[in-house]
């Protein structure tokens, strides 16, 4: 059986790329073949770790979850992290190779295409199928030259290309002819179709429009996906705001800070999914509302995010929370605001940063930014629980941090190491690990520790697998899989 290949590209970014290659991954899988996920290049502040010390756009990683694997350097081997408005931290094949403005990278882009092809071409040659997500739109027409995110790729490998729209966003067929009209004529003839997202109401209202979009293309329509009520998937890049709950059944209030480089914003998903639990992220010049529990999350630029908290009066509010009893968390870069001081020596994050500044002082620590990044999936038990309950996570941190009195550890991993801080007081808590929610017990625990003792036990990880299940079964009720699989095998361009 020859592998085949499948790309799946976008009429604009969240058109639901990721979440079709999710279910497509899903789908080979109940059929009995093996299928990589992967995405050439991603840009997105969400990263993973793979079990070798690699960093992965996280969609790629859920999507290896949905194929049965464990997430692999490989499927995603460049990550540009964006920590300024023109500027990113360059990633290939799981490792930083330095900071790049716009122009810079697209100067690059033909060493990076090579790290691209030389990952493909591996996944190629282990599994029966691999299905690769595009990134953003194909008919930006700036950034052409030297693809190797969605076309430019797509005819370097000479795979069928499939192109979904969102048509809860409207315009839906506009952005399909018009993405089509502005690929070249080689590209258009390795479309296979089209497939429409997030659909709500009667199809037979929308058939007049499917008939007069594959007349006028010549393409056919390979599936209008219904819209899901309340769908989860880990999220590549966009903040999800939670729903309110509105049944009175939220033991607790989460208030989590919104920075403008906010990375790994997955870390409060099982709280913002839990049934008990109410989260609510305070953007720019919004009211602090009161909570129980303020987390400060992680950031991609430490130093200037810290200066956004201060200059947005969070510095008054959380001595404030803390003096009435409030619980207070701080994750990775959060964590390293709460110590004494931060530098930045080599310039990593910002070259205009001062190479130091003064924390929030709420933990006796000084963290220094050094050249070479931690990137370690970690396990071990929580320090502060008398059950000493299970807690699972990953680091990504270029931070150094040294504690400068004896203190009490949040966590003790798997080879003895202590990880994190808890204050005497039991009101603080600081961590590395990011993704330190998802493990049943350590959210039960953490829970406990903040206040709600009756907090209804909650598994994240099956909430995700039943999650990707829906989505796989919504897409094989409203596309004919067996004749795409059939259409991927014939495709030769």
């Amino acid at each position: 059986m020859t592998a085949f290949s499948l790309m799946v590209q976008g009429t604009t970014s969240d058109a639901g790329k990721s979440t079709l290659v999710t279910a497509l991954c899903r789908l080979l899988v109940r059929r009995g073949i093996s299928v990589a996920p992967f995405k050439p290049q991603n840009m997105a502040l969400n990263s993973a770790v793979t079990p070798d010390g690699n960093e992965i756009g996280r969609a790629q990683a859920v999507q290896a979850y949905a194929a049965g694997l464990e997430p692999h350097v490989d499927m995603n081997p460049i990550l540009l992290k964006p920590n300024t408005d023109t500027g990113a931290q360059v990633i290939i094949q799981g490792k930083a190779i330095g900071n790049m403005n716009a122009v810079g990278y697209h100067e690059y882009k033909s060493v990076a295409k090579a790290a691209a092809l030389e990952s493909y071409y591996r996944l190629a040659e282990q599994y029966d199928a691999v299905m690769i997500e595009g990134a953003g739109s194909p008919a930006e027409i700036n950034l052409r030259a030297r693809d190797i995110a969605n076309m430019g790729f797509a005819e370097s490998v000479d795979c069928p290309v499939i192109i979904i729209a969102d048509i809860d966003k409207g315009g839906v067929f506009a952005h399909l002819v018009g993405t089509l009209d502005l690929l070249s004529q080689s590209e258009q003839d390795r479309v296979i179709g089209f497939v429409i997202n997030r659909f709500r109401g009667d199809i037979s209202l929308l058939q007049s429009g499917l008939d007069w979009l594959e007349a006028r293309t010549g393409k056919p329509v390979l599936g209008v996906l219904p819209y899901l009520m309340g769908f989860h998937l880990e999220s590549e890049d966009a903040v999800t705001k939670s729903p309110l709950k509105t049944d009175n059944n939220a033991l607790l209030q989460v208030v989590i800070p919104i920075l403008p480089r906010t990375s790994n914003h997955t870390d409060w998903d099982a709280l913002r999914l839990h049934p008990n639990v109410q989260v609510t992220l305070v953007g720019a010049n919004e009211a602090i509302p009161s909570a129980d529990l303020i987390i400060l999350p992680g950031s991609k630029s430490v130093q200037s995010d810290l200066a956004f908290l201060r200059q947005q009066g969070w510095e008054a509010h959380l001595n404030k929370h803390l003096r009435y009893g409030g619980k207070v968390m701080g994750i990775c870069g959060g964590f390293q605001m709460l110590g004494d001081t931060l530098s930045d020596p080599l310039g990593l994050e910002n070259q205009h940063a001062n190479t130091q500044c003064a924390g929030f002082g709420l933990i006796p620590m000084d963290t220094v930014l050094e050249k070479d990044k931690q990137l370690k999936q970690r396990h071990g038990t929580l320090a502060f629980e008398h059950d000493t309950a299970k807690v699972t996570g990953y680091e990504i941190h270029s931070g150094v941090s040294r504690f400068s009195s004896t203190v009490t550890h949040f966590s003790v991993l798997e080879n003895g190491e202590k990880e994190g801080y808890m204050s005497p007081d039991q009101q603080i808590i600081g961590t590395y690990l990011h993704g330190v929610f998802d493990h049943p017990d350590a959210l039960a625990a953490l829970l406990r520790w903040a206040g709600a003792e009756q907090a209804d036990t909650f598994d994240y990880d099956q909430l995700r697998d039943s999650e990707i299940n829906r989505l796989a079964d919504s897409a094989e009720q409203h596309m004919n899989i067996d004749a795409l699989i059939k259409q991927c095998r014939d495709f030769h361009h």
